[in-house]
């Protein structure tokens, strides 16, 4: 398994020419990482360890493809999560950093339908990527995943996820539970180039994570304990 390379859109200058894209990458870096978890989204139920249940996508297929690939800027944790009682993942792409993610392919319909749902709104409306994939980034609204980024492109298609409109200075960093950060940690493992204890040192640097969480009790989160 390799970390993929992603394409900047200025090196893509003929993209916009070429209309609305079939499929796009979405790049997942919080829970959605994880396959179990995104199953929910995509076909709708309770992912294990969640209270709240979700309708899932008008197209329920599983991605065609999950791939590994980093990206400029930063993982953080902040604004408390009623799903997982601790601080949310957001990117910040302007902060100093590398942040690992996991791509999967989908329709444009069905990254539309993972973003209403972050949102605790229905899904069935699709999302307008023209400004997003022609300028890199849309705010679509003032919501926690209602920004819109796309970094570039991996394999010639569009690299799209969400964020908020805040960056890192923004706001304070709070810390994730032990649940959250379980999800994380195996949906990289899942990912394929990365070790657990690379896995653990990664995640307990994160902000929000740093100060709160060591590298060896989020290895223990991998390995079976409670943390």
């Amino acid at each position: 398994m390799v970390v993929h390379t992603v394409v900047p859109l200025a090196a893509e200058a003929e993209a916009e020419a070429h209309g609305a894209p079939e499929r796009v990458w979405y790049a997942a870096y919080g829970s959605n990482m994880h396959m179990d978890r995104l199953a929910a989204y995509l076909a709708g139920g309770t992912p294990p360890g969640a209270a709240r249940a979700y309708p899932g996508c008008r197209d329920r297929r599983a991605p065609e493809r999950s791939v590994a690939v980093e990206l400029e800027g930063r993982l953080y944790f902040a604004t408390e999560s009623p799903v997982w009682t601790g601080g949310r993942g957001f990117y910040d792409p302007t902060a100093p950093g590398r942040m690992r993610v996991r791509a999967h392919l989908v329709t444009p319909g069905q990254l539309s339908d993972i973003a209403a749902q972050e949102m605790y709104e229905e899904p069935g409306a699709d999302l307008d990527l023209t400004t997003v994939l022609r300028r890199g980034r849309d705010a679509l609204g003032p919501g926690r995943y209602e920004t819109l980024i796309c970094p570039g492109t991996v394999e010639g298609i569009p690299l799209l996820t969400f964020t908020a409109p805040w960056t890192l200075r923004d706001v304070e960093p709070l810390m994730p539970s032990a649940a959250y950060l379980r999800y994380l940690a195996g949906g990289l493992l899942e990912s394929g180039p990365w070790e657990e204890p690379d896995i653990a040192d990664y995640l307990s640097a994160c902000p929000g994570a740093a100060g709160n969480w060591t590298a060896a009790h989020v290895l223990e989160l991998l390995t079976g304990g409670d943390g």
